[in-house]
Formats: C-alpha cells, structure tokens, sequence
C-alpha cells in the first residue's frame, strides 16, 4: 500500500484503477454527490481514475488520495490536494462516505492537507469551494483557517460557488516560527 499521509485516524494512499469499485460506490452515492458534481457511471469513474494517476505525476505531490480509517483499514473516502480545474488555485477538498460523517474526520484530514501544502509542498495559498447549502463544508474549510472572501462562478459546476482561501503566511503553524 502506498500511504502518502498517516495522521491521527487516516492514512492516505493513492487511488489506483483497482479502486475503480470502491470509488464507483463513493462517487455514485447520490447524498455524497449532492454538493460536488451528479453521480457518475462505472465508465465515467475510470476515466476519472485515470486523469487521478496522470496527476501524480503532472503535480507530483499533490492529488486526490483514498483515505483509510486506522485500524480497520475501512475506506473513509477521497481527500484531495489538487490544481482547481483550469484555475491558478490548488485546492483542499474531500467526500465521505455517510457512515463516517460527524465524527470530525474531514476536518481531521482537510487540516492536515492544508499543513502538508503549506510546510512541504511549500504552496502561496490553498482554497476551498462549496455550494451555498453546504454549511458543513464551509464549517470545516472555516476550522482550516481558509476565509470566506466571493461568491466565484465555476463552469465546471455552472455556477456560482462560495470562494475561500487562506494565505501560506496566514497559517497559524507557519506565521508563529
């Protein structure tokens, strides 16, 4: 297994095409998709596979990586630390599967991710987008450190998205050395 990141209660590893069945019942899930994009097919999900080991090596360090619960080595979902479509931005995200919901997980690895970016990957900024109605994805980018700054629009999602972002030397861990 090859583990990017090991912290508290996660491991990340990255996504291979022997993932293409667990990452079709996360990303065909519709109340996991609800704020990210509609589900997708079985078809869909390999090509996205595929762009996801390209990216490796086109932005070597960051990506999107299959979060692990620690201990019993049940898949969590995806976490990701990536280029934001055709943007400047790098971008922390993640979904879940419901089952782990609530229980601080995604706040747990969207930190780490902000951290590692910011003190490894030695990255400007770090952004986050989420719909308006999802008030648990902006409650977790909020408890990053990332702020509130526009309502963007995206046409990947064609619309408008709630635009947050934080600043390498706004990082807490960062600014106090």
């Amino acid at each position: 297994m090859d583990i990017v990141l090991e912290i508290d209660r996660l491991r990340m590893r990255r996504i291979t095409s022997a993932d293409l069945d667990l990452i079709y019942a996360l990303d065909s899930d519709p109340e996991v998709m609800r704020y990210i994009l509609p589900p997708r097919t079985r078809e869909q999900i390999a090509t996205y596979i595929s762009e996801i080991v390209r990216d490796y090596e086109a932005f070597p360090g960051l990506g999107r990586w299959l979060a692990l619960e620690k201990g019993t080595d049940a898949i969590v979902g995806i976490f990701m630390l990536k280029p934001l479509q055709t943007t400047p931005y790098v971008e922390v995200g993640y979904r879940m599967f419901p089952s782990f919901w609530g229980r601080g997980l995604a706040t747990e690895g969207a930190q780490t991710l902000v951290r590692y970016g910011f003190e490894q990957m030695k990255l400007p900024q770090i952004v986050g987008i989420t719909y308006s109605e999802n008030t648990a994805s902006q409650h977790v980018l909020e408890k990053c450190g990332l702020r509130f700054l526009r309502m963007q629009h995206f046409d990947f999602v064609a619309r408008e998205l709630r635009f947050y972002a934080i600043d390498n030397s706004d990082h807490p861990a960062l600014s106090a050395q």
